[in-house]
């Protein structure tokens, strides 16, 4: 195996710097900006979402699960169950809100209905809503002990908790003890009402994510069924594992106990299985979930664990890496370390994933072992605030006290929208998604309020509690409360004798050592955790290489290159058409290649044919490694200042916004021709602005031109395909025409259709309005330097991010497809800008299924008016949020 270069460079020297004492004035001032800003999360969810599950912070109101549109998987979390006010229930009492709790309560038993017909995800509303329910009753229980508050309570989150869990149990109604994926609150999982059931499959921490929850269910109530059903999926997985590796993989048949998906680490798909065994048991004291979590930890130590990274693998042959990617949520996996008291590979991994989050501002979904981007979202998860707490609260190191001030300024200067916090949609541009989890709330703001919190600014000891994986609080004291056993499990594990003798020679004193690690214990000399950060600081920060693609010889010359093929010259076609190549207009943008080699002229017209597929082909896979990473669409004038970014498509020519420190900034005004595609008729009123253009007619350099000439000093092209959107597909690059486009200055940006008509709608609403193109989104402060800011910004703007132009490779975009089939046809489908290195002409004579409907060429003037109505349909609710905007301006000011 390969041992990656940035190891390597453990063994060189390196400086040792060690870290400063924070004082406590600041902690004490980092503590209450942590407050100030769960207020405005929490706040805005009361004010606009409440009683919906989840606030959506750009558009200011809640997530309503049907009335909005379908986001797929995600969406099982959403139960018509006030998701966030119930998860966030102990975030209140951690932060002193007792008040708030105790309003927040009475709000939870008067308005919450747990038997909804509505189907969900078993795993996210176990960790969810039960765990929300459970750590409410903690607290509940904790302050009205104390004579506090919640004097009247009378365990009536519990009861609703048991109602949950009875409302769950039929989803384990399997022959393996692993639950269903999903259930219906209602109907279960039994007939078709329930619209579920069929399901085959399930992630293993969906399946092993549950004990925590449902033990502390049996034991609060004194049911056992509960904590059976729980232990006896756990057993089953155990039993299941893969063993000469001892590893598990991602997906698991319910029924066959077969894996569907072999892989195997500890991110997404297994992380929580593994954080549950060992954490099942802190909080129930039982010696098998600590002998079974050691097997395994072992085992990832072996395969898994490459320091600093943590890299998927085969379970049956774990020496064979399974991908060359990382996902955000193996930044659990140093927290967890910290607990079983392995604290070197937590430091070292956790200094990894520091890095890569000071490149990108956020730690993006994936990234490759070279620490580029490989999934651009971040949708605020709380997973490396979690480890930075535990390495913090083992080694009291200021370090990570400097690691939670990065994450707190970054949400601020960059997450931080009127209505709450918004979630990244690309961490490369600063774009945001109209969405904020629940688990923001849940985790976020407890682990970065401990993290700078003295032990007197705390309500509780937090060491009588155990988190669950949603930083749910459930008291220790529950390791003593009794367990009655219920029936055996139909398929209880039973070790043989053997496996009992190694798991007892595995329990002995040296699995118990450690426990509460502290740097003064571990390491003798205090900047010794600095030796292991350095090198890899050093490692990431020069670990974006920018190799040089080889050229492959062609196969032979064509009459007609690859290169030099423009899909609008009709020279061109009919080349194509002796070759036996047809070209299709597809509806959503693109154009389709197919071969029919007995279709073409002659045999050698044929051969032809074959060779200028070869061609695009190896242009498409060259322009593919060549992409260039999205842009930055920021509305920065009134109401918006810099609040509303949009993911915009980077042209491959013109003025490179990656090399301009400022961008470009002017305001916006309609082309006209909105197509651009000859001399601008309202040249006077586009000089000096950014011009708005339709996409279609013409080349993207033709628009880029004309718009020039016409003295503009940018412009954005919006898609013409109704209901495109960033969100759905993928990147789209503006290449040239086959000709030099050296004589193109100034910058074009593309925006998909929905992005386009939001900065339409603000075009129409205002009049005025001020964009700004740049590399990526620009924090208020900056774009308003000098001037008088329109909302009060948080103090603390951070360290200068460098321009990490080699670490923004988006690898998201789809690879052609190619098919052969028998009698030699060849398909050939992609994105036309990235192939043919041009926009394609659309059809003049292609007749539309609309009757009322004319060429492009044939739109009456008139017709801009329905064409304004269909924006006004799409955007029906722009209106309110610009109302929205401009209020909280108005608060703000």
């Amino acid at each position: 195996m390969m041992v990656p270069t940035f190891v390597l460079l453990l063994l060189l020297g390196f400086s040792v710097r060690i870290s400063k004492t924070m004082t406590r004035d600041e902690k004490h001032r980092l503590r209450n900006q942590v407050v100030e800003m769960f207020d405005h999360a929490y706040q805005n969810y009361m004010d606009h979402a409440y009683p919906a599950d989840e606030l959506m912070p750009l558009t200011c109101r809640g997530r309503v699960r049907g009335l909005e549109p379908s986001r797929g998987d995600v969406d099982d979390a959403l139960g018509k169950f006030s998701l966030t006010l119930i998860d966030t229930l102990d975030t209140l009492v951690l932060l002193n809100k007792t008040e708030e709790f105790e309003e927040a309560v009475k709000r939870v038993l008067k308005d919450v209905r747990l038997d909804n017909d509505i189907v969900v995800s078993v795993f996210e509303t176990n960790i969810r809503v039960l765990g929300g329910l459970l750590g409410g009753h903690s607290m509940a229980v904790m302050l009205k002990e104390r004579g506090e508050r919640m004097l009247w309570y009378q365990d009536e989150l519990l009861n609703m908790a048991k109602d949950l869990g009875i409302r769950l149990l039929p989803a384990f109604n399997t022959s393996s003890g692993l639950p269903y994926p999903r259930v219906n609150l209602r109907h279960g999982v039994q007939g078709p009402e329930t619209r579920t059931g069929t399901e085959t499959d399930t992630c293993t921490a969906c399946a092993g994510t549950i004990i925590l929850e449902f033990a502390a269910l049996s034991r609060f109530t004194g049911d056992p069924i509960f904590e059976a059903h729980a232990r006896r999926a756990l057993d089953f997985l155990w039993e299941k594992r893969q063993r000469n590796s001892n590893l598990v993989g991602t997906t698991i048949n319910i029924h066959s106990g077969e894996w569907v998906r072999r892989d195997s680490g500890v991110g997404a798909g297994i992380d929580s299985y593994y954080e549950y065994l060992l954490k099942a048991y802190v909080l129930l004291g039982d010696d098998q979930f600590l002998q079974r979590f050691n097997v395994h930890y072992a085992s990832i130590m072996k395969y898994i664990s490459q320091p600093p990274l943590l890299l998927d693998v085969h379970i049956h042959k774990p020496l064979l890496p399974a991908r060359t990617w990382m996902d955000s949520l193996l930044a659990f996996f140093p927290g967890l370390q910290v607990l079983k008291g392995d604290i070197r590979p937590a430091i070292e991994t956790h200094e990894m994933l520091y890095q890569v989050t000071k490149k990108h501002n956020f730690l993006p979904e994936a990234f490759t072992t070279d620490f580029r981007v490989h999934w651009a979202q971040h949708p605020l998860r709380p997973e490396f605030a979690e480890s930075t707490y535990f390495l913090y609260k083992a080694t009291r190191d200021p370090y990570y006290l400097e690691v939670g001030r990065t994450v707190l300024e970054n949400l601020n200067r960059f997450a931080r929208v009127p209505c709450g916090f918004a979630a990244m949609k690309d961490v490369r541009t600063g774009s945001h998604e109209d969405r904020m989890d629940s688990f923001f709330l849940a985790e976020m703001f407890k682990y970065l309020f401990l993290l700078f919190a003295e032990e007197d600014d705390l309500p509780f000891d937090v060491e009588d509690y155990v988190f669950t994986t949603e930083a749910h609080l459930l008291p220790l004291s529950l390791s003593t409360a009794l367990r009655s056993h219920g029936p055996p499990a139909a398929n209880s594990t039973i070790l043989p004798p053997a496996f009992q003798k190694q798991a007892l020679e595995e329990l002995d004193d040296s699995n118990f050592e450690w426990t509460c690690p502290n740097t003064r214990l571990l390491f003798a000399d205090p900047a010794y955790p600095q030796n292991f950060r350095e090198p890899i600081r050093s490692a990431v920060d020069k670990s974006c290489p920018r190799p040089n693609l080889p050229r492959e010889p062609g196969m032979g010359r064509a009459p007609l290159r690859a290169q030099d093929f423009m899909a609008n010259n009709p020279e061109h076609l009919e080349l194509l058409r002796r070759m036996g190549v047809s070209l299709i207009h597809l509806k959503d943008g693109r154009v389709q290649l197919v071969q029919h080699a007995n279709q073409a002229a002659s045999a050698v017209a044929a051969e032809d044919g074959m060779r200028f597929m070869q061609e695009m082909m190896e242009l498409s896979s060259q322009q593919q490694k060549e992409q260039l990473p999205p842009r930055a669409v920021q509305i920065i004038s009134h109401p918006f200042f810099g609040r509303v970014v949009l993911t915009a498509g980077p042209a491959q020519f013109g003025m490179d916004l990656s090399k301009s420190s400022l961008g470009v900034r002017g305001f916006v005004t309609v082309a006209e021709p909105y197509a651009g595609c000859s001399e601008l008729s309202n040249a006077e009123f586009v000089a000096g602005r950014i011009a708005l253009l339709q996409r279609g007619q013409c080349m993207f350099a033709e628009k880029a031109r004309n718009v020039q000439k016409a003295g503009a000093i940018g412009g954005i092209v919006i898609d013409d395909n109704e209901g495109s959107s960033s969100d759905t597909a993928p990147l789209f690059q503006m290449a040239g025409d086959g000709r030099s486009t050296d004589d193109v200055t100034l910058p074009l940006l593309f925006l998909f259709h929905k992005e386009g008509n939001i900065l339409l709608e603000a075009l129409k609403e205002h009049r005025e309005v001020e964009v700004l193109l740049s590399e990526k989104a620009r924090d208020r402060e900056a774009i308003f330097k000098g001037k008088a800011l329109p909302g009060a910004l948080l103090d603390g703007s951070g360290d200068e991010k460098e321009d990490e132009d080699c670490c923004t490779e988006d690898h998201s975009s789809p690879t052609p497809s190619i098919s052969a089939s028998p009698d030699h046809q060849s398909q050939f489908t992609t994105h036309e800008q990235e192939i043919l290195g041009e926009e394609s002409e659309k059809p003049e004579a292609e007749p539309s299924s609309d009757p009322a409907a004319g060429t492009a060429e044939e739109q009456p003037a008139e017709d801009e008016d329905s064409s304004s109505q269909s924006v006004d349909s799409l955007m029906a609710d722009w209106q309110e949020d610009l109302e929205a905007f401009k209020q909280m301006e108005k608060d703000e000011l």
